[in-house]
């Protein structure tokens, strides 16, 4: 389950003792917990974001870093935070088909996540063609209208038992 955190969340005194105890309430595993976080949120405060994420990270949550390449973009976070996940910016994936920035963009944030020891999620992927680039220089996971629309909880629920009756594999 991935939770995106406003700036505020991020920074607020109380994050790590409220996540851990909502995981330890609804007898979640932590690392199925991803908590996704922008670049824009980061830069507020860095040395309180670090340390609340590092808080989150020791209890077991996945830390994402959300929407990359659209913020500050520094990379010097990237090796100083504790990060699990980097996803591109659908601003990339969008138009990397027909242009070569775009293209060269996401290849380079796919190389850097995978050279970090990070997963890399592809956002705003739509066609299969987007799909087959980001998995031929090895992004790990993908998300979006290729795979489905947002989700209500009903519909979510609905679409996690179809998949399950039909073998999916859900990205």
């Amino acid at each position: 389950m991935a939770v995106n955190l406003s700036t505020v969340q991020l920074h607020h005194i109380d994050l790590p003792r409220v996540v851990n105890n909502l995981l330890q309430r609804h007898r979640l595993a932590p690392r199925s917990l991803e908590l996704e976080v922008t670049e824009t949120s980061l830069m507020k405060d860095i040395s309180t974001a670090a340390q609340h994420l590092l808080s989150l990270r020791r209890s077991g949550a996945l830390i994402a870093i959300d929407d990359f390449g659209t913020g500050y973009s520094s990379l010097s976070y990237l090796k100083s935070l504790p990060l699990d996940k980097i996803k591109i910016d659908k601003s990339f994936v969008q138009d990397l088909i027909d242009d070569g920035d775009d293209a060269t963009i996401v290849r380079a944030i796919i190389q850097l996540g995978k050279s970090l020891g990070m997963q890399v999620i592809a956002e705003g992927v739509e066609t299969v063609e987007q799909e087959a680039y980001v998995i031929a220089e090895g992004c790990h996971e993908g998300q979006g209208y290729l795979y489905s629309k947002p989700l209500g909880a009903r519909e979510l629920v609905a679409y996690l038992k179809q998949a399950r009756r039909n073998k999916a594999v859900i990205m």
